[in-house]
């Protein structure tokens, strides 16, 4: 018990609130607290029954304990961690940010496709920024395919496939992890592009670590300059 509760420790703070959302949804629904059906993403219940809580539920179940739930949250846990500590460390409201902004594209795509969890979409569009961000990282997936990292969205998509699932819930992460990419990566870095997602304020200040500002000299604390004199100039 104590090693999970180091381990939790040890997560970074975005990723280890996320995961444990997951984690803790399924337990409950395992224990019949809820069912799936108060969880599933439904644009007319959300709008007309003011159901607001689908809009989060729906991006934290993955299904009930399983392969496909383990296969699932070890890619959640992993590439969140991974982009948390990697390109988003010290940016944490960035970071936030990125899922806010991620989570609002695929809840527009949800209202005109068929798709009831979006957690998976979800964890692909994570898959997809870390693996266009490592661009040289060389992949190996159950050690019969090697390629680089951003070939890993697609592979996962093929897998997606030969188990039957349906591929325009991983074709929508792609799409949503290709805007958020192509807004911050790409576009601000062209001729007469500019950056869109300039994070608000306010998660900047709920978020990101606030250090102390220096003193001004006036203003620092102590009434003397122990060991510090300043020497007088010299008469020639």
């Amino acid at each position: 018990m104590n090693g999970v509760v180091a381990a939790l420790e040890e997560m970074p703070p975005v990723t280890r609130f996320y995961t444990g959302a997951c984690v803790l949804l399924t337990t409950a629904v395992h224990l019949e607290f809820v069912t799936p059906f108060h969880l599933y993403f439904n644009w007319e219940l959300i709008v007309r029954k003011y159901q607001f809580w689908r809009l989060i539920t729906s991006f934290c179940f993955f299904g009930s304990f399983g392969f496909s739930f383990l296969f699932n949250m070890i890619f959640t846990y992993r590439y969140c961690m991974m982009l948390e500590e990697g390109s988003f460390r010290g940016r944490r409201a960035d970071f936030v940010y990125m899922f806010l902004f991620g989570g609002v594209l695929m809840i527009l795509s949800g209202i005109f496709v068929q798709v009831l969890f979006l957690g998976q979409a979800f964890t692909i569009m994570l898959v997809y920024i870390w693996s266009r961000r490592n661009p040289n990282i060389q992949m190996n997936f159950f050690g019969v395919l090697t390629f680089t990292a951003p070939y890993l969205p697609w592979v996962l998509l093929l897998f997606s496939l030969l188990l039957g699932n349906n591929a325009v819930v991983d074709f929508m992460g792609i799409a949503c992890g290709h805007i958020y990419f192509f807004l911050e990566d790409v576009f601000p870095f062209q001729e007469h592009g500019r950056r869109f997602l300039k994070t608000p304020q306010w998660l900047c200040y709920l978020f990101d670590e606030r250090r102390p500002e220096p003193l001004a000299e006036d203003e620092r604390p102590g009434g003397f300059e122990w060991g510090i004199e300043e020497a007088e100039p010299q008469n020639n």
